[in-house]
């Protein structure tokens, strides 16, 4: 046995010496320089920004002379000292080259310097990545594990597509490699490769799945973890992988089972790490698969009971066991379990384990609502939490509990919160408040009562959308106009200086039911009637605050102008308070003064029937908003291919063209593409139409109105070859060669609508309508939109109009194309709305002189 075969080379001992030697030699011979953790220190002790930039810049002056110099002694210290100085922000692009040279050094201490240098220094931006592509390759084929895995390390920080490309198929055969540790290294770069290039996904696949049977936990962590990422990159990987839920099983319960492991124990828990990436793997692969969910439903449900919940590594583990449970298709049961560990969190003293159980919560809550509503007062209890951030999550959460059935209870503890909560909560809280008693208010007087908290609790910090909700409410509670006006009353009374919202809103209220206020049964209030000449004292005060708003006295100078035709002895004082604000700074006011001051006077004839009481404001809301929350089961709907108009809408469309209700038919501009009409576009349609008194239906998905209502027959097809009609054959050629029928339509404040009839030459019973919008004003009409109802024996389409907007002296062009099988008279309704100098216009008339003859 000769000495090579002891690992003994002398040629190599003796070079190895040599190169000792000589770098002795030049260490005599050159200036040793500073030393890194010197360099820190002197930066540390700058006091001035400029003094630390004149110790950088001269060490930076430094080691450009010794590249320049090929000083290859002190190399190693100086890229320390430069990427030092890079963390720091200063410029270091000067020392790549200096990093490949040391990375092509023999020497591992060179190399680890050399490798960190070009992963902080390099990106795939440089040309110099070009350079380290053959050092990478040489080194993963190095003898030595640690330089193997210093190159996978620097592949998967700073892999371009093109050197993963080239790379790729030595990362995959060192995942196959006998040593565990290459194994490990090599999964990784896999893994940060496929983020990379994506389609470099199937090199890896073969040998990814070996690394399932590893009983190195190191290995079998990066193998979890690489197929986790391909899983979600690749609906056929994922596919490929479902087989494998049994084997994730078997390991996941021989980590629970296992005994005391020092290696890999956790306080008290086994390799916590590697459960929580098997964990989430499951949920990957049982995602909307009913059999891969079933497979790992009794593993879930011991992990849930066993797992150690004293220690946050605990916690950990049920956590990710919770958002397995919710997202795969999981037993009833299970999901219960999942949220009653989450519920647990809640009791919990770290802050962060309480937010976490709350947002994942908030997500899951509409999964199970009967599961997280039995947790309701833990979760209320969290509004009292010092911590801003669970409080803000603890009353979304709340909000999304609410149901009719616990709808008192929990207005009464939003509002508490309303009242002692910071600035920051007002705004969102009350918002959500006025909602919720939106969809689940009991009756009209609970539903004005929250709402008047909310607007004194919440102060100016309401938003403009809950004045308006709350006036239309008033409005249309025309039983209890008298008494919430006298409770705004009462509040009006107090210091409102920080409530302009509710000033706005009572004295609206008092303006349109001033007379209620003196003449309603005050015997269950405890309210003392106000007099006249009380009103107007508050009134008066109101408006000469200088704490109140412009808009504030708006709104109040309007009232009190109104209150003059519901009093009967305070008109002069009234008339003396409107008077003076003629002269007023504020031009609103002041326009205000002058015009309500005229109905005085001039005009005063006129002050009775300009100020009478508003009409109730009818609102249209939707009735299954109230089966929400786990308190009634949610209806469904469904659609054939062909759109379906219920008795409800045709009885609505009855007022609209004076027909048969069995014989109406809706349609409206939109684009070429066929959908189905829900019940909720026809409601939103017929509002459109005309503002008609319509049932609400139960809304769909996608309550848009981009929809074409064609007829109710499927079998009937429209020839809808090109959507584009100024490129069909349909206006080839001129409407007046032809010497069409034509007929005005509508003609008003220079609109002019003119409908050119033909009949289609392929069909018999099909009539085309090109109708042609004119502007003959001097200004822009924007936002033209063109909507029709016609009769239900006949059958219409749409097609896109050429634009929406008409200039001086211009035009647009829509088509219609109505099929009459019957050869009955063609009656329409059309609708146009538009805006025009910043007015929106809405005009209505109705068609009914197309000619007998047109069928012929």
């Amino acid at each position: 046995m000769n000495a090579s075969e002891h690992g003994f080379n002398p040629a190599f001992n003796m070079s190895t010496i040599k190169q000792a030697i000589t770098e002795a030699v030049e260490r005599v011979r050159m200036p040793t320089p500073m030393r890194l953790r010197d360099l820190i220190r002197q930066i540390r002790a700058a006091r001035t920004a400029a003094e630390e930039r004149s110790v950088v810049n001269k060490e930076c002056a430094y080691i450009r002379s010794t590249f320049r110099e090929e000083d290859s002694v002190w190399r190693c210290r100086n890229i320390a000292k430069l990427l030092y100085i890079h963390m720091l922000g200063y410029p270091a692009h000067f020392g790549q080259l200096e990093c490949l040279k040391l990375i092509a050094s023999q020497r591992f201490t060179d190399k680890r310097i050399g490798y960190l240098g070009a992963m902080l220094l390099l990106d795939e931006r440089q040309d110099v990545h070009l350079l380290i592509t053959n050092c990478l390759k040489n080194d993963l084929n190095s003898t030595t594990q640690f330089a193997v895995g210093l190159a996978l390390c620097t592949l998967g920080a700073i892999a371009s597509p093109e050197m993963a490309r080239d790379l790729a198929s030595e990362v995959e055969r060192l995942m196959k490699s006998p040593n565990a540790y290459i194994r490990k290294k090599a999964a990784l770069c896999a893994y940060r490769i496929i983020r990379r290039v994506p389609e470099l996904l199937e090199i890896f696949l073969p040998a990814t799945r070996s690394l399932l049977s590893e009983k190195n936990h190191g290995v079998l962590i990066t193998g979890v973890t690489l197929i986790t990422e391909m899983c979600q990159n690749s609906p056929d990987t994922l596919e490929h992988f479902k087989k494998i839920v049994p084997n994730l099983v078997r390991i996941l319960k021989n980590l629970i089972l296992a005994g005391y492991s020092p290696e890999h124990d956790v306080s008290g828990v086994s390799d916590p790490f590697l459960q929580v990436k098997i964990l989430k793997l499951l949920r990957v692969l049982g995602r909307n698969d009913a059999d891969a969910s079933e497979a790992m439903n009794d593993i879930l449900a011991q992990v849930a009971t066993n797992t150690e919940t004293s220690k946050n590594v605990g916690n950990t583990i049920l956590y990710e066991t919770v958002l397995s449970i919710m997202d795969i298709k999981s037993e009833g049961g299970l999901r219960v379990l999942a949220v009653n560990i989450l519920g647990r969190f809640l009791l919990n003293n770290d802050k962060n384990i309480r937010y976490v159980a709350l947002n994942t919560l908030l997500k899951t809550v509409h999964v199970d609502t009967s599961a997280v509503q039995r947790h309701r007062s833990t979760i209320l209890e969290c509004l009292k939490d010092p911590d801003v951030s669970i409080r803000k999550r603890a009353m979304e959460l709340s909000f999304a509990l609410v149901n009719s059935q616990n709808i008192r209870t929990m207005m009464k503890e939003m509002i508490t919160f309303l009242e002692k909560s910071d600035a920051e909560f007002k705004a969102q809280c009350s918002a959500g408040i006025v909602h919720a008693a939106e969809r689940f208010a009991p009756n009209k007087r609970w539903h004005l009562d929250t709402l008047l908290k909310v607007i004194i609790a919440a102060g100016n910090y309401v938003r403009d959308d809950v004045i308006t909700c709350m006036i239309q409410l008033i409005s249309e509670s025309t039983s209890q106009q008298g008494y919430i006006t006298l409770q705004l009353w009462k509040a009006l009374q107090e210091d409102v200086m920080d409530k302009q919202p509710l000033t706005q809103v009572a004295t609206w209220a008092i303006g349109e039911y001033g007379d209620l206020v003196l003449t309603v049964n005050i015997e269950d209030l405890d309210i003392v009637r106000p007099t006249e000449d009380e009103v107007i004292e508050v009134y008066q005060r109101l408006l000469w605050s200088p704490q109140n708003t412009a808009t504030t006295k708006q709104y109040t100078l309007l009232s009190l102008t109104k209150l003059s035709t519901r009093f009967n002895n305070s008109n002069p004082k009234i008339q003396q308070i409107v008077s003076s604000f003629c002269s007023s700074l504020h031009i609103e006011l002041q326009q205000r003064g002058v015009e309500f001051t005229q109905l005085f006077g001039k005009y005063g004839h006129l002050r009775a029937a300009l100020l009478e009481r508003m009409p109730p404001m009818e609102l249209v809301r939707q009735e299954t908003d109230a089966q929400a929350n786990g308190d009634l089961e949610q209806l469904e709907t469904t659609s054939d291919d062909s759109p379906k108009h219920t008795n409800s809408e045709s009885n609505a469309l009855l007022d609209l063209l004076g027909s048969d209700s069995s014989d109406l038919d809706v349609i409206k501009t939109t684009n070429i593409t066929t959908q189905p009409v829900t019940n909720s576009n026809n409601q939103d349609l017929l509002d459109l139409l005309g503002g008609l008194d319509v049932s609400p239906s139960i809304p769909t998905a996608d309550t848009g109105l981009n929809l074409i209502s064609e007829n109710n027959n499927p079998s009937i097809q429209f020839n809808n070859t090109n959507s584009n009609f100024l490129t069909s054959d349909f206006f080839s050629t001129n409407i007046k060669e032809k010497d069409v029928p034509t007929l005005t339509a509508f003609e008003k404040n220079g609109l002019k609508i003119i409908f050119a009839l033909e009949k289609l030459p392929e069909t018999n019973n099909t009539l085309s309508i090109n109708v042609t919008a004119t502007n003959n004003t001097l200004s822009n009409i924007t936002d033209f939109l063109f909507q029709a109802a016609i009769p239900k024996t006949f059958q219409i389409q749409m097609l896109s109009p050429s634009g929406t907007v008409i200039v001086p002296n211009g035009e647009i062009t829509q088509v219609l194309r109505v099929m009459n099988p019957n050869k009955n008279v063609l009656k329409m309704r059309v609708r146009i709305s538009y805006t025009i100098d910043g007015t929106t216009v809405q005009e209505q008339t109705e068609v009914n002189n197309f000619p007998n003859t047109i069928w012929d």
